[in-house]
């Protein structure tokens, strides 16, 4: 081979390996919009499925379940829907993106106070005397709350002192020290750990709200988003919403 013919061959060959270089399969990135309930729960779901996928990120989006479902169904981005009520899920199914839902878990109410329970809290009665929050009327975890006091045949004892936009912001309250007591669900309790106290309510059960996730239509991926959903009703998903305080369907 001529000196020419080699340094055309080399020349040739360098244009080449930044082109092969740039091959290969592009990352994945799926988006989940859940309720903020689920913030701890999925966010360890999300690291053990992004284990078992190479080059997939989950990308998670937590806010109010009826915010959510609403978003989803005006078109917004997503792939994954995972809501805290059947409610609020229909409104996404109503709107024909939400595909296949499924019911995954279920949640009931508790009282939180601060700890160690300084205002000797023992029911739902005692919110009468003492500064409490729930969530507001429209989202999951409000209707639960109205529901609890229907079951309870008691009736809202006070107003609470403010009305919140789902379940975190409301545990939130207390945590900071703003709010006596709040009605959250268990699993916002056993995520605060011991920043809070928990009084359980008898005829919380009854009224337990249940959980409910699906594939969006607007999904770019949704084989995968099916992956996602199918590994939280897996038993190690079920596992994992459990040792959070949740039940099971």
């Amino acid at each position: 081979m001529s000196t020419t013919t080699l340094r055309s061959t080399l020349a040739a060959l360098t244009l080449l390996v930044p082109i092969a270089g740039c091959g290969g399969e592009d990352d994945q990135t799926l988006h989940v919009l859940a309720a903020s309930s689920l913030t701890d729960v999925f966010t360890e779901l999300a690291a053990t499925f992004e284990a078992d996928h190479d080059r997939v990120d989950v990308q998670l989006s937590f806010g109010s379940s009826t915010d959510l479902a609403e978003q989803a169904a005006d078109g917004a981005p997503g792939d994954v829907l995972a809501t805290a009520d059947q409610e609020s899920m229909t409104l996404a199914e109503d709107a024909e993106v939400a595909l296949n839902a499924k019911q995954f878990a279920t949640n009931h109410l508790v009282i939180v106070t601060a700890p160690g329970n300084p205002e000797g809290i023992d029911s739902l009665a005692d919110l009468a005397a003492v500064t409490w929050v729930r969530c507001a009327d429209e989202v999951p975890c409000g209707r639960a709350a109205t529901r609890l006091f229907e079951e309870a045949g008691i009736g809202q004892p006070s107003e609470p002192s403010s009305l919140e936009e789902d379940a975190r912001s409301t545990l939130d309250k207390v945590v900071a020290g703003e709010a006596d007591a709040a009605l959250v669900y268990a699993s916002d309790s056993v995520a605060a750990g011991d920043r809070v106290t928990t009084v359980d309510v008898p005829e919380a059960d009854r009224v337990a709200s249940s959980y409910f996730i699906a594939t969006l239509s607007q999904s770019e991926d949704p084989e995968l988003a099916d992956e996602f959903w199918a590994a939280v009703l897996l038993d190690e998903g079920q596992a994992a919403l459990t040792d959070a305080g949740f039940g099971l369907p």
